[in-house]
This record gives structure tokens, sequence and C-alpha cells, in this order.
């Protein structure tokens, strides 16, 4: 089996595959309220990019920057998810809170997704898969390929310089006899995910490859028995949906990767993983569940109130959406809970549940305690191929440019 990942930077569920709306009875000019509801989103890109550091986080599910990680841990304290417009006008003091609303609570409706939309029609959607961690980018994105953030809270110099000392799926990939690329669609705005790390750029660095090699690869059927694709980030005319980037310009990234495995002699080998990183700090009804803490390693950041918060990555980030793709994978299927295979007990997927897969299909011991209690996903694998699958998906359209 050949596997594929795509991870673009960040969304909720509730965003762009859980279509609104979510309400109260008291109207977003209603100052006092302090409430807001869930609207229809009708902009193709977001130009105030919502906070979604760990203490912005912590706002925008709890309300406050200072969390008591005890009462969180013992159940006395859940968070509320109430916190996203008050932290966006916060954060933006210059806009109404209308327009806040319009930004972090916005969903866009079926016209405005087709692409994405013929994914849960064909495939199978994951209705619980939270980020590895209550916060930004490149920590979550390190958790996704090493079962850790190894004590990163934000987008550090470590990741610009290859620094991280740990081990990763590329390189456990590496020492099995598994072939791999990381496929690098970042156009140098910043370096890929597999050289995040020192072993990468000392030992592999010619197994990262331009994006444009993927598309040759799947159409000779010379693809490794791992890719990873980073789309490129961040800003206009990208094609990561990050703020400021636009939604149709990463489904047309999704119609692309799609198409091309699936004109690809290697479909019938294919399982195919498409993910965010992180939520972004849009907003999710969906309250982040507590996880198993991979090491010893902690985050301390200073809010915006001035105040210190240390985070134990004991508990997960937001729910946002997560497609497994594949002539294998059940049709119009929707995932819910998975089982944690050291308790037995239901438990949310996240990024880890990836290392926790391949662990199974590719014999890898597991990176951290973190992938231990991971659930996999390998049920969701058939033993045949369906007759078929679309050759093709619907071409997305530009809508209003941003907002």
């Amino acid at each position: 089996m050949i596997s594929k990942a795509v991870v673009l930077p960040q969304s909720s569920l509730d965003n762009v595959a859980n279509n609104g709306p979510f309400w109260n009875p008291q109207a977003v000019n209603d100052t006092s309220s302090k409430k807001w509801y869930n609207v229809y989103k009708d902009y193709d890109s977001v130009l105030h990019d919502p906070d979604h550091s760990v203490t912005g986080n912590n706002f925008q599910f709890y309300g406050t920057y200072q969390l008591d990680d005890e009462a969180i841990a013992n159940g006395s304290l859940k968070p509320s998810m109430n916190g996203f417009v008050d932290r966006q006008v916060a954060r933006y003091p210059d806009i109404s809170a209308l327009r806040a609303t319009q930004e972090v609570m916005g969903y866009y409706s079926e016209g405005e997704i087709p692409t994405l939309v013929d994914l849960v029609d064909q495939f199978a959607t994951f209705n619980y898969w939270h980020s590895c961690v209550p916060g930004p980018t490149n920590p979550n994105r390190l958790c996704a390929i090493s079962g850790t953030s190894d004590g990163h809270g934000t987008n550090d110099k470590d990741f610009d310089d290859s620094a991280i000392p740990i081990n990763s799926i590329f390189q456990s990939a590496t020492e099995k006899g598994i072939s791999w690329n990381n496929y690098d669609g970042t156009n140098g705005a910043f370096l890929p995910d597999a050289l995040f790390f020192n072993w990468t750029a000392e030992h592999a660095k010619s197994n990262v490859v331009p994006l444009e090699n993927f598309y040759q690869d799947a159409y000779l059927g010379l693809l490794p028995q791992l890719s990873y694709i980073n789309p490129s980030c961040c800003g206009l005319n990208t094609n990561s949906m990050q703020p400021s980037g636009n939604v149709s310009f990463g489904q047309v990234l999704v119609k692309q990767v799609y198409e091309a495995l699936r004109a690809s002699p290697q479909w019938d080998k294919t399982l195919l993983l498409l993910t965010f990183d992180e939520t972004g700090g849009f907003y999710d009804h969906v309250a982040p569940p507590l996880a198993v803490r991979p090491d010893n390693k902690t985050y301390t950041e200073t809010a915006p109130d001035g105040t210190n918060y240390t985070l134990t990555y004991e508990r997960l980030g937001g729910r946002m959406p997560t497609w497994l793709i594949s002539p294998y994978a059940p049709q119009g299927h929707v995932e819910n809970y998975g089982v944690d295979p050291v308790t037995g007990e239901p438990s949310s997927y996240s990024a880890t549940s990836v290392l926790k897969t391949l662990g199974y299909l590719w014999d890898l011991e597991d990176f951290t305690p973190r992938v231990s209690h991971s659930p996999s996903f390998d049920h969701l694998i058939g033993p045949e191929a369906r007759a078929w699958t679309p050759k093709t998906l619907s071409v997305p359209s530009p809508f209003p440019d941003a907002f």
C-alpha cells in the first residue's frame, strides 16, 4: 500500500465540512450579549488571520488565557468554546463584532466548496479529528511526523534551521527500507516539514523534491511508498487555505493531487489522507478532548494580558476536516470516534493516528506514548478496491474575493 499525506495549514470542521448555522437568540449587534451565532461565509479569503497561538487557543476554548490544568484533567473545567469572536475583536480592534463573527464563525455552502463535497460523498470523512496541539502550525506538523512537539509551542527558529533533533517518520522509514519523498510546494517561503530535522538535512536532503515532481511520478507510476505534500503558504495567491490565501485555490490543489493519483497506474495501491495541521483560530462547537502526554517537555508562553501559561501537552487542539481517500475507503462514510488501543475506550483521532496506522502497516515502533494511545484507522481500509471511483473532482470557482 502506498501512502500519501497532504497537510494543509488550517481550518475548523464547522468552517468547511460541518456547515451551520449554530446560533443563539441574541443578535450579534447586541453588544451586551457577548454571544454570537454562526453565519454564512460568502468570501474566498479571510484577510484578518485569527489567533492560533497556545494562549489564543486557551481564550477561544475557555474564555481566558490562564487555565487550571488540574481542573481540566479532573473534568471540573470544560471548554465553553465561546471566546472566538471576543479574541478576534481584541486582536483586530478596528473591525466590528459583526465582521469578526463572519470571519471566525462563518461557514461555506456546498456550492462554494464542491471539490471537498465530492470527497465527503465518495470517500471517508472523519467527524472527530483534532489537532495534536492547541496551538500553531509547526508544533502541530512536528507532532504529526514525530508524535510529539518536543516542547515547541510556536513557529520558532529551530524549524527554519533544521535544528529539530528527534526521530521522525522519514528517518524511521529510511531505517526500515521504506521509500519516501517530501514533495515541496512552499516555493522557498519556509522549509518543508522533512527539513525541520537535522537528520534529514544531513542524510536525506535529496528526498525533498519540488511539488511538480509529484505529478510526474504519479503519471509514470514512480511514487515512493510514502509521499508527503507541503502546499504553498502563506498569503495571497497561495493554495493552503491559510488566510489570506483563497479557499478556491486550495480546492484546486486538492483536485490536482487527487486526479494525478486517480490517473496513476499506482491508484489501486494508494491511500491518500487529506488533513490540516490545526484549526487556525476558526470556530468549532466541539470541545477538544484530553490526550496522553507524549513526553515530559513543556512550553511557556506570555499571553496578550502579560501573564504566563505553561502547556504540558495533555489535551488536543480543535476539530478539523480530514478525509481518507482510496479505492479501499468506504464510500460516503462518516467515521466518528476511534478506539484507544491501550485502554479500549473511544478516542478522538488526531495526526498521531497516522503514525499509529503506518506503524501497523510497516511494523514501526510507536514514537511516543501519545502514539501508543492514538486510534488507528486501518479498519477503514477494505480488503478489495472498489470497482468505481471518480476520475475527476468538481471544478471549484472563485467567489467574492476576500473579506
